[in-house]
């Protein structure tokens, strides 16, 4: 998910990522001191920090070609993302879903501004970014704001347009084989800690029903460790008749996250 981040009360927030949203109950299994515990948390949209990203950085990070140009794709998790606005302004076809599209504008961008500050800072904590693509935290901060600028610029024709959907993992709003490519960014394997092995798998297989290839970025954890579920979600497309392969791709903003997962019919 790239739009924002919910902030649960047992963990702190990645300031690069976007915690998963849900309008229900979800139930997790959460690890504490080598104790998992499952429980049943309720994550709101009051919660969501928007925090996009451009169709610049979805290229780098999806290795996306000018063969994908002409594909359906779906974007799933979006948020705030401008890649759905840049685009489908460029000929492309492209419908994103995530449950933040059930407000406004104004609302989105708010929350944008409230938050931004706050998850700025942390990025002058720690030495687990690498400063590339964007050369510090204001540069990143300038780059979400123009991302949050030209999504907005959009959103409401979007919308009108079907090009902004309303839902989450693991049930999407499609039906089969809807789409040509699924793109899921900063929400399976980041958020291992918080959403089970079994959420990844049901969400994997769903984007599977509705795309005919699946890529998913980064494939690491908050904790910058390669996800423990990786392995079960290679092994269940498997099972499917399909083809899992870890990808080095040209974009590394958490420090040796640049690899993504390309699933693909056999």
């Amino acid at each position: 998910m790239s739009s924002g981040f919910i902030q649960p009360r047992t963990l702190k927030p990645s300031p690069n990522a976007i915690r998963h949203r849900n309008h229900g109950p979800l139930r997790l299994s959460l690890s504490f001191g080598g104790t998992t515990r499952h429980v049943l948390l309720t994550m709101q949209l009051s919660e969501i920090v928007p925090w996009g990203r451009s169709r610049e950085e979805y290229a780098l990070m999806f290795a996306l070609s000018s063969a994908d140009f002409h594909k359906r794709i779906l974007g799933c998790g979006d948020g705030p993302a401008s890649f759905n606005a840049e685009w489908s302004a460029e000929g492309g076809r492209v419908v994103s879903v995530d449950p933040i599209y059930e407000l406004g504008g104004p609302a989105i961008q708010r929350r944008f501004e409230e938050a931004a500050p706050g998850i700025i800072s942390q990025l002058h904590e720690g030495a687990n970014w690498v400063w590339g693509f964007h050369r510090n935290p204001e540069a990143l901060r300038n780059c979400r704001s123009i991302t949050l600028k030209r999504f907005l610029a959009d959103y409401e024709a979007g919308r009108a347009a079907g090009r902004y959907r309303v839902g989450a993992l693991p049930s999407l709003p499609f039906d089969d084989a809807s789409f040509d490519l699924a793109l899921c960014s900063h929400l399976l394997f980041l958020y291992t800690e918080m959403l089970s092995e079994q959420f990844h798998l049901r969400s994997v297989l769903e984007l599977c029903r509705v795309a005919k290839e699946v890529r998913i970025f980064p494939l690491l954890t908050l904790a910058h460790e390669r996800s423990p579920h990786l392995s079960a979600v290679c092994d269940a497309v498997a099972a499917q008749g399909w083809r899992a392969e870890v990808v080095q791709v040209a974009y590394e903003f958490q420090r040796g996250g640049n690899e993504m997962l390309l699933i693909q019919r056999t």
